[in-house]
């Protein structure tokens, strides 16, 4: 593996290789996050309309009528995915699911996107054109039995993630190039104007997901530039871990000591020969992660 630091390449956090973790093909991996009670990865290919998983190192993929995007862990055998059209409830074993509230089902031109649950028991979710029309997206907290509408007229939503201290969410607006960090109040939703944590123009990259670490630090996958790039809590770039796939688009620490950095990557648009895009991949860092919080239905 190699790693960038101001565009210099040097060598990485402890000096790790980065490993396939699963070789199948997603024309959009998203949505990868570690369940810390069933120690199980979970990852999505939006356009395939599969969830994906891996256990006992054998592969599991889930077929569903619409495309979807996110999830999280509500208890060892429930998690909550967001769909082009509603949050549901879903039993990877069983296959078990139940509708938990519509999410755009009135909107034809929109699907879900990137989303996370955050340190309150909630959680966020975007919404984009399937086109990535202009303007057409938002971003969405469901709480407490509410699905609020909390940004809008966004056209690539992604990067939600949260600060350890519950004090701040981050998000994004791909086409912008700027991450922004929100204040959050006691309950979890946002106060106050969003202010700029991490502008990337001068950089020429386009933030996709991300996740932040338990120091603070945010790591965030880079659309085209096959690289999570870590960023200090003022928003400083610190270093990036290079992959073997241009367009790595999300993020997530797991395994039993969270140190391990997956990252989703896709294949769409690339040529079919080239073998790395939109494989699922790993690798060993010296930091932990944060467990992913609980949703609280």
């Amino acid at each position: 593996m190699t790693v960038a630091r101001g565009g210099t390449m040097i060598s990485g956090l402890s000096d790790p290789s980065v490993e396939v973790f699963d070789h199948r093909i997603c024309r959009l991996g998203e949505g990868v996050f570690w369940h810390p009670l069933r120690q199980q990865l979970f990852w999505f290919d939006i356009l395939g309309r599969k969830m994906h998983s891996k256990r006992n190192g054998k592969p599991i993929t889930w077929m569903f009528d619409e495309h979807v995007s996110a999830a999280g862990w509500i208890d060892h055998d429930t998690l909550l995915i967001a769909s082009e059209s509603r949050l549901f409830t879903f039993d990877p074993d069983s296959g078990a699911r139940r509708d938990v509230v519509p999410l755009e089902a009135d909107n034809p031109v929109t699907r879900s996107n990137d989303g996370r649950a955050d340190p309150y028991g909630g959680f966020w979710i975007g919404t984009m054109g399937k086109k990535a029309e202009n303007g057409a997206g938002a971003i969405y907290r469901y709480h407490d039995g509410t699905l609020r509408q909390i940004f809008a007229d966004l056209t690539i939503p992604n990067a939600i993630c949260f600060s350890p201290d519950g004090a701040w969410a981050y998000y994004t607006d791909t086409l912008t190039q700027i991450i922004h960090k929100q204040a959050l109040d006691d309950h979890g939703w946002p106060q106050g104007p969003a202010q700029v944590f991490a502008d990337l123009r001068e950089d020429g990259v386009f933030p996709d997901g991300a996740v932040v670490d338990d120091d603070g630090h945010l790591w965030n996958a880079q659309w085209g530039a096959s690289r999570v790039a870590r960023y200090t809590p003022d928003g400083r770039f610190q270093t990036a871990v290079v992959f073997p796939a241009s367009q790595i688009s999300c993020p997530a620490f797991g395994g039993s000591g969270l140190d391990r950095l997956f990252a989703t990557s896709a294949a769409d648009g690339l040529p079919q020969d080239a073998p790395a895009h939109g494989k699922t991949y790993v690798t060993q860092t010296a930091v932990r992660g944060q467990e992913e919080h609980q949703v609280h239905l």
